[in-house]
């Protein structure tokens, strides 16, 4: 189909006087120009639109179509970013907000070879905050045997707003997402990528977005491999339990008291300033969800998704495609930054700890399940500083580890027998360790993204001053990584890497990712019996908005 509608590459090659040379790329969509830095092998093309965001009364309704332009874009400009909270450094510096932030980087190699394969990765951050390239992968694209693209997509109230109204019918930065891939499948062939072989990967919010993608029917099509890194479609913190008393909790903090009017509901929305808009606080919750994130929708032409995650990945209706999938071995250190704060406050109500998708018949039934949280994480002691390991794995299970264990297993009862299961455990000498524990140290929250992609970590994108054995790790996680692309197996035959077969029942094998590369049995399966047991008794499914009652106008 799309075949027809890309012309083919179109080659301009120069020396520019800052010693920069220049590829000039011809689409139907326009003429693009990127640039190489003088010693290096990849071409960067940054700020192509490949979406209109709508803005005004339409703001939160799914993107407009590209625009198209006649002279050559220089696609250099990196500073787009969309409306979000400005915290936690996850900002681009110079960075320039904007409600049309609708664009993409392409990396793109210095190779005759056509028809790479393509890797289009999905910026972390809660679904709030971030932009397309916090974590670049140009890296990748230095093996000169992929092509790799970054997008920006809505967040926060922008692309999450979910009241089931015709101006607010929910997951606008999802279908920001599906635009960005039917883009990809448009133009990339003239970038040189082959726009069939398309693998989506994402790292924490971005992994639950992946994830997401894989089971839309908006997606079908649209790709062939998957890599979720740490986020899983069915974890809390993916999907909105409950969006319309979202919103109506949201508008209430912001002293709008007419919340069970939805059209009342929904005017205060799209006429809200922008910083009304971008000043949702919410890294402070501790019931393992971060308020604005994608919702299940009504039934409707253009929706993203109309049953719930766990609900399609039990029944087995999505295309399975071959997933690299895992977390690293302490994802809880994301929260590790709250201990002193939360501590006090877990001890004095720990119901506010518990997951949103947990509910309860009655008093006796949470604390029930309190009393044996407790005693499984905390040996039925007061939380302190004596068992701050027992809080981070607390973190760690319930943000991440038991809901990608959970879907696995929904994954392989379904029949999914392409699923590479991993726990990357590299950690340098020089890390701290956790604060008042006796010499522990793990991997953080998407340690393994950071491996993959540029630099030493989240926020440095410089790897001169790292190790060299974390150099090695870096080489061995990207020869993974490329070969899962290229060819949808971490390890292919052929491969001086140990042998890696798909998981099975219980989450085995698995492959431990760390100095050296360890083929092991079932992962997290203490973990994960704990919290079946929890789950099966107490799990809340997300549920849609309800339909809005007919709207009736003055004559």
């Amino acid at each position: 189909m799309w075949s027809g509608l890309v012309v083919c590459l179109s080659l301009c090659l120069g020396v520019l006087g800052e010693g920069r040379e220049e590829k000039l790329v011809r689409t139907h969509q326009g003429p693009v120009k990127g640039y190489k830095e003088p010693g290096d092998s990849v071409f960067e093309f940054h700020g192509i639109p490949y979406a209109t965001a709508p803005t005004g009364d339409y703001k939160f309704q799914a993107p407009l179509h590209a625009p198209a332009w006649l002279s050559v874009l220089e696609a250099v400009d990196k500073s787009t970013i969309c409306p979000q909270a400005l915290i936690y450094n996850l900002t681009v510096e110079g960075g320039v907000q904007q409600e049309n932030c609708l664009v993409a980087s392409v990396y793109v190699p210095d190779t005759d070879q056509k028809r790479l394969p393509v890797v289009v990765y999905v910026h972390g951050g809660a679904y709030q905050v971030g932009f397309s390239n916090l974590q670049a992968p140009k890296n990748l694209a230095r093996s000169k045997k992929v092509i790799a693209v970054t997008i920006n997509y809505r967040l926060g109230i922008h692309g999450f707003l979910c009241l089931g109204t015709e101006r607010a019918p929910g997951n606008a930065g999802m279908k920001d997402l599906v635009a960005g891939l039917k883009w990809v499948k448009r133009y990339i062939s003239s970038y040189g990528g082959n726009p069939d072989d398309v693998t989506i990967a994402g790292y924490s919010a971005g992994a639950s977005a992946v994830d997401l993608l894989m089971i839309s029917p908006a997606a079908k099509g649209l790709f062939n491999k998957v890599i979720p890194e740490s986020g899983s479609n069915i974890a809390s913190w993916s999907i909105q339990i409950d969006p319309l008393e979202k919103a109506k909790k949201f508008a209430k903090s912001q002293g709008f008291e007419n919340v069970d009017d939805v059209y009342a509901l929904e005017e205060f929305y799209t006429s809200a300033s922008y910083d009304v808009l971008t000043s949702d606080s919410f890294w402070d919750t501790t019931n393992f969800h971060f308020e604005f994130s994608p919702c299940i929708e009504r039934n409707s032409e253009d929706a993203f998704l109309t049953e719930s995650p766990y609900t399609i990945l039990k029944n087995g209706k999505y295309k399975k495609v071959p997933m690299l999938y895992g977390f690293a071995d302490m994802e809880g250190l994301i929260r590790i930054d709250k201990f002193d704060a939360w501590k006090d406050r877990m001890n004095a109500n720990f119901s506010a700890f518990l997951p949103v998708d947990l509910q309860f018949e009655n008093d006796d039934e949470r604390d029930a399940v309190i009393q044996k949280v407790k005693e499984f994480y905390f040996d039925n002691k007061p939380v302190s500083k004596e068992n701050v390991v027992g809080y981070v794995d607390f973190m760690s299970d319930l943000l991440f580890v038991y809901s990608m264990m959970r879907a696995a297993n929904l994954h392989v009862n379904a029949g999914h027998d392409k699923i590479f299961l991993y726990e990357y455990n590299y950690v340098e000498g020089s890390t701290p360790i956790i604060p008042q524990s006796k010499e522990v140290r793990g991997a953080d929250h998407c340690a393994q993204t950071f491996a993959v992609l540029d630099g030493a970590s989240m926020y440095s994108g410089d790897e001169s001053n790292i190790s060299e054995e974390f150099k090695d790790v870096k080489k061995v996680m990207r020869e993974i990584w490329i070969n899962f692309i290229t060819t949808g197996s971490p390890v292919p035959e052929g491969s001086s890497l140990p042998a890696w077969p798909p998981v099975g029942a219980g989450g085995a094998p698995y492959m431990s990712l760390g100095r050296t590369l360890q083929l092991r049995g079932a992962l997290a399966e203490k973990q994960v019996r704990f919290w079946d047991s929890i789950y099966a008794k107490h799990y809340r499914e997300p549920q849609p908005p309800p339909a809005p009652p007919t709207r009736h106008t003055e004559l």
